[in-house]
């Protein structure tokens, strides 16, 4: 299985070795296109997760605010998420 993560029509990441949770696909960090994210200011909490920080997604001149996440220190429950990103909002994943 093989997941693709586009934006803009360009691929943006791609990964046999993603983790799913709660339904988003986490790819490891060196499956991403080097130069895509941009860190945001925005930040959430999960409950069972921990604070988790964003990134802008950038390909070309466009920009897609906040569509990717990562939780640089997750809760024990979510170890499996660490170094690595999802995405959302406009951001297609697909699995092959």
């Amino acid at each position: 299985m093989t997941v693709t993560a586009t934006y803009g029509g360009t691929g943006i990441a791609r990964s046999d070795r993603t983790v799913v949770v709660e339904g988003n696909h986490y790819f490891p960090a060196e499956d991403v296109r080097e130069g895509v994210l941009e860190a945001s200011e925005t930040h959430s909490t999960c409950p069972w997760k921990g604070v988790a920080s964003y990134y802008d997604v950038v390909v070309g001149e466009q920009r897609n605010p906040d569509a990717a996440w990562y939780d640089p220190t997750p809760k024990g429950a979510a170890q499996e998420i660490t170094h690595r990103e999802a995405f959302w909002k406009g951001v297609e994943v697909s699995v092959t």
